[in-house]
């Protein structure tokens, strides 16, 4: 299930685009002002972002410049009531994927995320390498210096949801619903159990983790 922060200060257009979007089977949070927009998208895995201009705090210009900064990789989609092309412009030297302006229908926002979905899911290769492992996602195998090594289909939906947000850090919530999936319930010592079991498959000293790191308090992150 793709998730989508939507970053919009009307309420009325946000509850209308978490409603139609949660039909759709997307997981949506609705986040109101820059601020609070600019800290939730870097220290969360979101699939695109949907994000509106006119923001109180900081602008979605300033927001979508500083993910990029920041090597944030998320597909940005720029809500704008501007009509200026000159703006329509400044906003995609600045990172974002996509733009829609308002009004638009909720048919051809649909289409647009799921266009930045597709292209955010080509990025990936089908075979994704980080020192001597290599991820195969078309025969979901992983190798070790051109072995198959094996792990449980956890372990590979684990290492999958690593890869497809490297560089961002990941809680052990997200991570239960990437692996195990909604509604299930599983402690936070069985993660830690898997991410431990992973490590001694791709890293060359378990005990001092290079790709999968732990951020205390907070999750992990793969650096692959």
């Amino acid at each position: 299930m793709a998730r989508i922060l939507v970053v919009e200060d009307e309420p009325d257009l946000a509850f209308g685009l978490e409603d139609d979007l949660k039909t759709e089977g997307y997981e949506v949070e609705i986040v109101r002002d820059g601020v609070t927009a600019s800290r939730r998208a870097r220290t969360e895995a979101w699939d695109p972002i949907l994000l509106d201009i006119m923001l109180p705090g900081r602008d979605g210009f300033e927001i979508c410049r500083d993910l990029r900064r920041a090597e944030v990789r998320t597909p940005v989609i720029m809500l704008t009531a501007k009509t200026q092309e000159a703006e329509k412009v400044l906003g995609l030297e600045l990172g974002a994927d996509d733009y829609i302006t308002k009004p638009f229908s909720p048919r051809e926002l649909r289409a647009r995320i799921k266009a930045a979905l597709r292209r955010s899911s080509a990025q990936i290769p089908e075979v994704y390498r980080f020192g001597d492992i290599e991820v195969d996602f078309t025969r979901a195998e992983l190798r070790r210096s051109g072995a198959p090594v094996e792990v449980t289909s956890l372990e590979f939906r684990l290492m999958s949801a690593f890869i497809r947000n490297r560089g961002r850090v990941l809680s052990r919530d997200q991570l239960l619903e990437a692996a195990w999936g909604r509604d299930t319930f599983v402690t936070d010592r069985v993660v830690d159990h898997h991410i431990v079991n992973l490590r001694r498959k791709i890293e060359a000293r378990p005990e001092e983790p290079r790709y999968l790191i732990s951020v205390r308090g907070m999750g992990y992150r793969f650096d692959g």
